[in-house]
């Protein structure tokens, strides 16, 4: 499955494309992540971001091998890299400066996944429950954190200037709740949010066709622009 979101934040302004592919077997999965500045933001923050994780499948567990994320903003690079082993433990390799290093010294890592996999986990919890209530763990080389996400109300979406999608939806909100903080406020994204998920693909599977956070930069807003998998292709915005 490939799909495309526009991001906008204050004022409507274009800020952001996220392209995201993933890919499910009956043994594993991966998932892929491209984020990329667009436009007049790109003139206050030129930012481009890939994250990418491996994991494997069994039964409705999904358990993430190996986590990877390259982060470049304003000519500041940074690349975390997260290994998850069998037995639950977590090995950060992560290519990390010694200050940065110094603040996840001794912290408890075991049982955590990533962030894409979190977010996989509660897309196949509604699949099989249509509950969005889960409680997630959460290190991604960067920050310890749990990802509580919640039912809110079930809402029929309209087409406007923005959300192409139109039809019912199930609301979840998601709290970032932090454990192990970096230092540098700058590299931190969102502390709650909201996603409406549309049941647009075959076996109940569910996506998200509009996502709201509160950022450090103002609250932004992303929609569903273009969606490809499982047979279904749906072109609802111009690139």
């Amino acid at each position: 499955m490939d799909a495309r979101f526009e991001v906008f934040g204050f004022a409507g302004l274009h800020v952001l494309t996220n392209r995201t592919s993933a890919e499910e077997t009956s043994k594993g999965y991966s998932i892929a992540t491209n984020l990329g500045t667009r436009g007049v933001a790109s003139a206050f923050v030129d930012m481009r971001s890939h994250s990418e994780v491996y994991g494997t499948l069994a039964g409705e567990t999904a358990r993430p091998e190996s986590y990877r994320a390259e982060i470049w903003r304003n000519g500041s690079d940074r690349d975390y890299e997260v290994k998850y082993q069998s037995d639950g433990s977590v090995i950060n390799a992560g290519r990390l400066p010694p200050s940065e290093r110094a603040y996840l010294e001794g912290i408890q890592l075991r049982g955590t996944v990533d962030q894409l996999t979190a977010y996989f986990l509660l897309e196949r919890q509604l699949a099989r429950r249509g509950s969005c209530n889960l409680d997630v763990p959460v290190f991604d080389g960067s920050e310890l954190y749990r990802l509580r996400f919640s039912d809110v109300k079930e809402e029929t979406l309209a087409a406007d200037d923005h959300q192409k999608f139109a039809g019912p939806t199930l609301v979840c909100a998601v709290v970032r709740d932090m454990i192990v903080a970096n230092p540098d406020r700058k590299l931190s994204t969102y502390d709650k949010g909201r996603l409406w998920y549309a049941r647009v693909l075959p076996g109940g599977r569910a996506v998200p066709v509009r996502m709201e956070y509160e950022t450090p930069f103002g609250t932004v807003s992303a929609y569903l622009a273009e969606l490809t998998g499982y047979g279904i292709h749906l072109a609802l915005m111009e690139e």
